[in-house]
């Protein structure tokens, strides 16, 4: 098949704070020497921040030194957090817990990250970034010698069965001297990059949170411009990592969140279902009372830190942002950090550019990060989220002796595990109870994936594969009861019984699906694979 294609100095993967502040960086730095760099960016939502999930509280520090001017630029950086609680909760009470320095939120703005994205995308367009939504990078082009030369984007229009169908288009092919990966968490070209450069040999396996969010319009006598709210514990175990946000913004609107460790064992646990539980505690429960539900999504992201960072740099590319695994687990924040990785990557770049060397982004990348301030960020934090693979108690102690104490440099590194090999079977676990939705505060998946916007075309190729069919029942259904059916926050895998069939069979409901890649992170068998859809398809986030 023959494939069109465009040419490019620079081609980014992924229109997220990352690739767009590596895109603008480059162009700045290109406009102070008079000299002309095309950059190109792809993004497979159908807009910019379509596929865009946050929670969102934002440091400002690496977009300050983007644009000093930002705020006479309009960035949708509006409400400033004017207070901040973090909570330990039981089922009945909650309990106030001294603020962990790195969650302080002075001089920081509770933001929507899509629309930050959508802002730094036009200002990207003016400065003559080429930006392209709707367009899937689905292939990873290598020149004679193995270097990355660009990317390629999925063909459209091919049916079920992959055959081209009447409208059926092919992918272009977008060829660069340099190309970066900003695809967000568990991207599945950086995937393919990881397997081919070894790019992980040396660096701890990654460790991943499933974060759920909704977006609520609350009454104006429950709300506070600028409230900040952080929980432990309930309902989660004490052997299971994660915790809640809720955050009052403006508009009466609050973003209210749930973020589960992946690394969790009883095969049994539901991390919506602990959502939607979590809404019902009667500290949470008053405030969204009277309210009405606008927005739901879901995104996995890295949480292993700089012990589990990839070697960044391979011949033609870089990776940058959360699909290296730059964010900043006791700050609970990773947009800071996505770009500025971004543009420590323009930087090495625009001197390759500069220099006319093709591989120096090898050294000057990796040389700008460990002189940065975000190295020295996640160096210090590089203990926390560890630590609490000993229990809720454990972690907590540690985390003070680490932070208070210690002040981030502990003369040990504490290490992770591979998420996906830390369930129990079935067995030996307790299957969990959780009450059904009331319609009012706690609702289920479908109704939930609704207000995503979420839409694939339903006659194209099913871009959740199983590398072996059997693998759902044989290993999954008779060992851990089909976990799948539990993690996953959009009701896309279900195992089904009938009647004419002599065995239950795994049905996927590919149009459902986030993106979240929660699947492609926990199957204890690896054995989904997660690939892009047609462009364009997945959930459609206004404001998340």
């Amino acid at each position: 098949m023959t494939r069109e294609s465009m040419h490019y100095d620079v081609v980014i993967v992924g229109a997220g704070p990352a690739g767009l502040g590596a895109a603008i960086r480059l162009k700045q730095l290109a406009a102070e020497r008079a000299q002309e760099v095309s950059v190109c960016v792809l993004e497979k939502g159908a807009e910019v921040g379509a596929h865009i999930l946050s929670g969102a509280v934002m440091e400002p520090r690496a977009l300050n030194e983007l644009f000093p001017d930002w705020k006479s630029r309009g960035a949708p950086l509006h409400t400033p957090v004017t207070q901040e609680r973090f909570l330990f909760l039981t089922e009945r009470a909650s309990y106030p817990l001294p603020l962990p320095p790195q969650m302080h939120n002075a001089g920081n703005y509770i933001i929507s990250l899509g629309q930050v994205c959508r802002w730094l995308a036009q200002q990207a367009e003016e400065l003559g970034v080429e930006i392209y939504p709707g367009f899937a990078a689905a292939e990873i082009l290598y020149d004679e010698a193995g270097a990355v030369c660009g990317v390629a984007t999925g063909d459209l229009g091919r049916d079920r069965n992959g055959q081209p169908g009447p409208q059926f288009q092919p992918g272009m092919e977008l060829h660069a001297q340099h190309t970066i990966f900003a695809e967000g968490c568990r991207g599945s070209l950086t995937q393919q990059l990881f397997e081919r450069f070894q790019l992980r040999q040396q660096a701890d396996p990654q460790t991943y949170g499933l974060g759920l969010k909704e977006v609520w319009e609350i009454e104006p006598s429950r709300h506070q411009t600028g409230l900040t709210w952080h929980t432990i514990g309930w309902p989660l175990p004490s052997n299971t990592y994660g915790g809640s946000f809720l955050y009052h913004l403006d508009h009466h609107q609050v973003a209210v969140g749930f973020v589960v460790g992946l690394d969790y064992s009883n095969p049994y646990l539901s991390p919506f279902e602990e959502f939607q539980r979590f809404k019902q505690h009667p500290l949470i429960r008053p405030i969204l009372e009277g309210g009405r539900r606008i927005g739901y999504g879901a995104r996995a992201l890295s949480e292993g830190g700089i012990q589990s960072l990839p070697r960044l740099t391979f011949p033609g590319g870089v990776l940058v942002g959360d699909g290296a695994g730059f964010l900043n687990v006791p700050k609970i924040k990773g947009s800071h950090t996505a770009l500025k990785s971004g543009m420590l990557a323009a930087e090495a770049i625009d001197t390759c550019l500069r220099s006319n060397s093709a591989q120096q982004e090898a050294i000057t990348y990796p040389h700008r990060l460990k002189q940065s301030w975000l190295w020295d960020e996640l160096y210090r934090a590089r203990n926390i989220r560890p630590a609490f693979h000993w229990g809720l108690g454990a972690g907590i102690l540690h985390a003070a002796l680490d932070t208070w104490l210690l002040r981030g440099k502990a003369p040990w590194t504490l290490h992770h595990r591979a998420d996906h090999l830390q369930l129990k079977p079935a067995a030996s676990c307790t299957p969990i109870a959780y009450p059904k939705p009331d319609g009012v505060i706690s609702f289920d998946r479908l109704s939930s994936v609704f207000l995503s916007g979420t839409n694939h075309e339903e006659n194209q190729p099913c871009h959740l594969r199983l590398k072996d069919d059997t693998c759902p029942i044989t290993l999954n259904l008779a060992l851990y009861d089909a976990p799948e059916q539990r993690y996953c926050p959009a009701g896309v895998y279900e195992i089904v019984r009938t009647g004419t069939e002599a065995l239950p069979r795994l049905q996927i409901n590919a149009q459902n699906c986030l993106h979240c890649k929660t699947c492609d992170i926990k199957d204890p068998g690896q054995n989904i694979l997660w690939t892009v859809p047609e462009g364009g398809g997945g959930p459609r986030y206004a404001n998340m």
